[in-house]
């Protein structure tokens, strides 16, 4: 049952692809009136299929020879770059997520260094000798980081 699905799919995914091939570019329909914008739109709209046809057959063109000039070139150039562009749409939703993302995590880490500089001060303040070496100071935010960070594994 589900190979017979998958035959049909196929066969008219087929027959879906001769349809559009049939209005390709480079048909007798455009010797009469050339071909103008919206027959450009169209031929851009199935580039991507026509060249895939056109390789293996003469008689289907992916650009029609005989048009009325820049309005075609337009309709094709649009069409082309609607078929070609991959979804633009969606890669704009996906950035505008990925800055959200990127704020919040912007926001959290102005959050987590405004809180690690409060205790790296207090910490600081703390201590009786107020002249230590930066070195020892390091040493000593590392050790206490190690620390906190054993205790925050261990809960």
């Amino acid at each position: 049952m589900r190979n017979r699905r998958y035959v049909i799919a196929i066969w008219a995914a087929v027959v879906l692809l001769l349809l559009i091939a049939a209005c390709a570019a480079g048909s007798e329909r455009f010797e009469a009136k050339p071909a103008g914008f919206w027959a450009g739109l169209w031929h851009g709209l199935i580039c991507w299929i026509t060249f895939i046809i056109g390789l293996f057959t003469d008689s289907v063109r992916m650009y029609e020879i005989n048009n009325t000039g820049n309005w075609y070139d337009f309709g094709f150039i649009l069409g082309a770059l609607i078929a070609l562009s991959s979804g633009w749409g969606s890669s704009c939703k996906k950035k505008r997520k990925k800055r959200a993302e990127e704020k919040e995590w912007e926001e959290i880490a102005e959050k987590v260094e405004e809180k690690i500089r409060k205790g790296i001060k207090n910490w600081v303040d703390e201590k009786e000798d107020k002249d230590m070496d930066w070195n020892e100071i390091g040493k000593k935010i590392e050790e206490k980081i190690k620390r906190e960070l054993k205790k925050w594994a261990e809960e």
